[in-house]
């Protein structure tokens, strides 16, 4: 398999993140700590880059740009619409095609099935600069299967670095179009019974002694998104223990179509609706989850996650996503203990482990009285 053009996340090496942008440096970072993600792979800015080698395609993606009005928003949309027109149309580079359909093939094998449904996800090199957040401006494709959908999802999100949104925010921070580089991750998909994200601060005020969760049914780019009101829960870092929870009237859900072909948007029947969507005991996994993000990043996390449908409670809960929470966390951490009691920084440290919280929710026998 031609290496140049992939990087499994099992073999990470802090040498690979240039090649493959933030989000898949991360997950080849957070399976080499030990945590709980879905295998897969990474294709490289090298294989973008025999795209942005084809003259033609350069020369007229450089064209467009130079005719944009910024104050014209229709007009920057169709821009928009011409450029992924243009990269959707060319064929990918016979070389990358080869070792994508390869890579997709073995990680089915890993897998043990055949056509193995997968996440295809944009991360672009942009996502690493530190005076600018592009993340979330590229395209996600859910449940793709079979090798021709994968290289057609990696062709449209090689297109997505040229959203409207994305063109106009590297204008507005003055970043070159010409610099920045998409590498695509391709990943083992989840079927998820619930998904969404956690903080490991309080968003609301930056209390680190707690974890933010949001939740609901489904797919958890619905809640990412912003396209549902998720479940909202306060879980106390140190005890475990839910402090507030807040359940949203859940309407509708992302899910798996019913011939498995891909996600649709589907009615939650009225019963369902206004039921937790996920219980106390994935709601502990996913905090203690959180935190070892966090531990392990020395940095309060904003995470992604899902409860994967087919595995057994206790194990169920997969980390799709982690990366630094820029609100609260620019401000500095809040004093916890006087700044000579070296000895009481080291309780509050211990204490905030996820290993010791892990030790303490299995020992605990009482009941959450943290309900509102």
């Amino acid at each position: 398999m031609n290496s140049q053009f992939v990087v499994w996340f099992d073999d990470y090496d802090p040498a690979h993140k240039p090649r493959i942008g933030g989000k898949n440096a991360s997950l080849g970072e957070m399976i080499e700590a030990g945590l709980p993600v879905p295998p897969g792979l990474a294709v490289t800015t090298e294989a973008y880059e025999t795209l942005r080698g084809n003259t033609h395609v350069a020369s007229k993606v450089r064209a467009l740009l130079a005719e944009v009005d910024h104050d014209d928003p229709a007009g920057l949309r169709r821009t928009s619409e011409r450029i992924r027109s243009t990269i959707e149309a060319v064929g990918v580079a016979p070389p990358v095609e080869e070792a994508v359909r390869e890579a997709y093939a073995e990680l089915s094998r890993r897998c043990d099935e055949e056509n193995l449904p997968v996440a295809v996800r944009s991360s672009a090199t942009a996502e690493d600069l530190p005076d600018a957040s592009f993340a979330g401006q590229q395209d996600t494709f859910l449940w793709i299967h079979g090798a021709d959908n994968v290289v057609n999802a990696m062709r449209r999100c090689w297109s997505s670095l040229f959203t409207d949104r994305a063109i106009s925010y590297r204008h507005e921070t003055g970043h070159d179009h010409e610099v920045i580089a998409m590498s695509v991750g391709i990943q083992q998909m989840v079927e998820p019974t619930a998904a969404g994200v956690a903080f490991t601060l309080n968003p609301s005020d930056g209390d680190r002694s707690q974890i933010a969760i949001e939740a609901s049914f489904g797919f958890g780019e619905a809640v990412v998104a912003g396209e549902v009101t998720p479940d909202n829960f306060l879980v106390d870092k140190v005890l475990l223990e839910v402090h507030r929870r807040t359940i949203s009237p859940k309407h509708t859900e992302l899910v798996l179509s019913d011939n498995g072909d891909g996600v649709v948007w589907r009615n939650v029947e009225p019963e369902r609706q206004r039921q937790p969507s996920v219980s106390d005991a994935e709601l502990v996994e996913i905090a203690c989850m959180a935190k070892a993000a966090e531990q392990h990043y020395g940095t309060p996390q904003d995470v992604e996650w899902a409860i994967d449908r087919h595995l057994p409670e206790g194990r169920n809960v997969m980390l799709l996503q982690s990366r630094p929470e820029t609100v609260w966390s620019r401000k500095g951490r809040r004093t916890v203990a006087k700044p000579n009691s070296g000895f009481m920084d080291g309780i509050v440290s211990t204490l905030l482990s996820p290993v010791h919280a892990r030790g303490k929710a299995a020992t605990s026998t009482g009941d959450d009285d943290g309900r509102d």
